[in-house]
């Protein structure tokens, strides 16, 4: 049945799915994602990383300041139109939300992003950080083991890393008592992340859909881990590349046979919708 429906949006995720190794989207998506554009099909980064982080991609795939084309970011709490980079819809922590996480990271051997509208903020940037953030996004190291001055500011989510994933486990059970209002996902393989309670990528994608008029059943999800889940749910057909973390896998409509490193995106939109 996925195949005889037109589908008009195309929500992928970023890292480890449309970016290569490089950081970079590689000739066989570009060309695909512009041949899926000359149909009328929206392709729509979906990440969780803010839509200031974003530009260089959408430079890459012509959806750069363009009207009518949009962005989910920080994980679906804010939706932006590419053109002025307009925010449709923002949906972020409260700064007591935030300052609690933050001080209950300081107890914790993890380095802290916290992510403003447009800046991220890290703290104990230890040196593997900074070396897979290159080629991502520039962010703002902090000195000192406060955010006191974003009080009052809008605040996307925070975030703690670490490549310990059990560590990260134990982390989310010990702050159970302060999460009770946040969604927690994980990510790359080395975070996990606080949104708002409510906030996913499968809700940006469902608002998005209702904002331009188009059935749930109209849009393709792309990703490869678990801050990707609920989108995958949400959408028509949810899509899981190759590299796919195992657990996501059983609600995958379809996994691709090339991983994100050999134009799996390409394979979604050549087999669905071109």
């Amino acid at each position: 049945m996925s195949d005889k429906i037109f589908y008009k949006i195309i929500a992928c995720d970023l890292d480890e799915t449309l970016l290569g190794p490089d950081r970079r989207v590689s000739p066989g998506n570009r060309a695909a994602i512009q041949r899926a554009r000359e149909l009328g099909v929206k392709f729509v980064p979906a990440t969780g990383r803010g839509y200031a982080s974003v530009q260089g991609t959408l430079r890459e795939i012509g959806l750069w300041d363009a009207p009518d084309e949009y962005v989910l970011s920080y994980n679906g709490g804010a939706i932006t139109e590419n053109r002025n980079n307009r925010l449709l819809h923002f949906s972020g922590l409260s700064f007591d939300q935030a300052d609690a996480l933050f001080r209950r990271g300081l107890e914790h051997d993890v380095c802290i992003h916290v992510y403003g509208l447009e800046e991220v903020y890290v703290y104990n940037f230890v040196p593997d950080e900074r070396a897979y953030l290159r080629g991502r996004m520039e962010v703002h190291v902090l000195e000192e083991p406060s955010i006191d001055f974003l009080r009052g500011e809008p605040i996307g989510k925070v975030l703690f890393s670490s490549r310990d994933l059990d560590y990260l486990g134990r982390i989310e059970r010990e702050l159970s008592d302060a999460t009770e209002e946040m969604e927690i996902s994980y990510s790359s393989g080395r975070y996990i992340e606080f949104n708002p309670r409510g906030v996913s990528k499968g809700d940006g994608l469902l608002r998005l859909a209702e904002l331009l008029g188009t059935d749930r059943r109209e849009t393709i999800a792309i990703g490869d881990n678990f801050n990707d889940l609920s989108m995958i749910r949400a959408a028509g057909l949810g899509v899981g590349v190759r590299n796919a973390a195992d657990g996501i896998k059983p609600d995958c409509g379809y996994i691709t046979s090339a991983a994100y490193d050999a134009d799996a995106v390409a394979e979604v939109i050549e087999r669905f919708v071109l």
